[in-house]
């Protein structure tokens, strides 16, 4: 480093500072793309024509809206409380920009004879910070529905709170269950056993099941979209917002998507390994040109990722908000604790060091195969009501 430079101005801090630069700016801009990502996907699907007038194929289409959005009417409703109405959207933006911190997008690059990683912060307890921010975000949701004096709005709120903490609790018993796997909550450790031997989701597909399902819930995506089902709640808790304000709802939405999928890409995709059997790989250090190639690797497997949620939004139904719940705490939540009690008992065994965990997840699907007839559930409270002359609910077929 320069001598005229303070000495705490280290490779490490300028690393970080340029990192921070990058993926803020990346998520402003990326939001607004992934935006028009998703119409054309959605306009792909359902086999029509999405944005393509705005430029050429319709890329010009994200800064027309936004231009929209800034010039829209700033509207607070009369009895809304202004403080808080005002707050919301930044208290759901801001935990999306600053969950990236801990994220490593490659391994370490060799700078002025120190070793630096490439991430806003090389932190020993990254996946704790990761699980601590990322619930923030339901503090938004709810004041922002609360605050705007709507019955919609506020109950959008009241699902979307039930909803994140519901889900909160197979997620963390999903991801505790990597950190006892990994033995290690630093993210780059986690990627480093990965590039020398499997990627965890050959290990733990149930686990990468579950919390990619609450990853959906977390997000408000489909088919966990009940806090703002415009069938029921016109918009949920976003319904009296308008302007930027708007926007930085759906700025934090596609902001926790993103995050969400880089998460699940440090976790159970290996980070920027490409071969998920062997552990030939990259490795954990290189030239510039091999980070850059590693960073590359990243960003495409989020980008995959967020292209899958997408698709999901556009092929599953939305869920009933007790088929919802029921999903959660008479499903996930058990599976969740039996594959955290067979991976415990397979570490203290030793069987993880093997590679045999898969077999342990397999168990933990035949088990509740087996174990689902003998479950005690409750009745669904919309019974199916039989019509005379139909072939698939006949009214014969209803119990008396």
């Amino acid at each position: 480093m320069p001598a005229w430079l303070p000495s705490w101005v280290t490779p490490q801090l300028m690393m970080s500072m340029l990192v921070i630069f990058i993926v803020l700016n990346t998520i402003a801009v990326g939001a607004l793309y992934l935006i028009l990502l998703e119409r054309r996907v959605a306009a792909w699907i359902q086999d029509r024509c999405g944005p393509n007038r705005v430029g050429p194929m319709g890329l010009l289409q994200p800064i027309a809206d936004t231009i929209k959005l800034l010039v829209k009417e700033e509207y607070i409703p009369k009895r809304a409380d202004r403080v808080l109405f005002m707050l919301a959207p930044g208290l759901t933006v801001i935990p999306a920009l600053i969950s990236f911190a801990v994220i490593p997008w490659a391994g370490t690059l060799e700078i002025a004879g120190e070793s630096v990683a490439v991430a806003g912060a090389n932190v020993n307890i990254g996946i704790i910070y990761l699980v601590a921010v990322t619930s923030l975000g339901v503090y938004g949701v709810v004041l922002g529905g609360w605050a705007s004096n709507s019955k919609y709005a506020f109950l959008g709120s009241l699902r979307a709170a039930a909803q994140m903490v519901s889900y909160e609790i197979p997620m963390g018993l999903a991801i505790l269950t990597m950190i006892l796997l990994a033995g290690t909550v630093r993210p780059a450790e986690m990627v480093a056993q990965q590039l020398e031997g499997q990627w965890f989701i050959l290990h733990q597909p149930v686990a990468a099941l579950l919390f990619m399902t609450c990853m959906l819930a977390e997000a408000n995506r489909l088919p966990f979209d009940l806090a703002e089902a415009e069938s029921e709640l016109v918009g949920g808790w976003h319904t009296e917002y308008s302007s930027l304000k708007w926007a930085f709802f759906f700025m934090g939405e596609y902001g926790h998507i993103m995050i969400g999928s880089a998460f699940f890409v440090v976790l159970f995709l290996g980070g920027w390994s490409i071969n998920p059997f062997t552990g030939a790989d990259f490795g954990m250090t290189g030239g510039l040109a091999v980070i850059l190639l590693q960073v590359g690797v990243v960003c495409g497997k989020v980008l995959v990722l967020v292209a899958l949620i997408m698709t999901l939004r556009w092929t599953l139904p939305r869920f009933r908000y007790d088929q919802l719940m029921r999903l959660a705490w008479e499903g996930m939540i058990p599976t969740a604790m039996l594959m955290l009690l067979v991976t415990a008992v397979f570490v203290f065994l030793g069987l993880d060091s093997q590679g045999l965990m898969w077999i342990g997840s397999l168990g933990v699907i035949i088990l509740i195969w087996l174990g689902r007839p003998f479950v005690a559930r409750t009745k669904a409270p919309n019974h199916r009501v039989g019509l005379r002359g139909s072939r698939f609910s006949p009214e014969e077929a209803i119990d008396s």
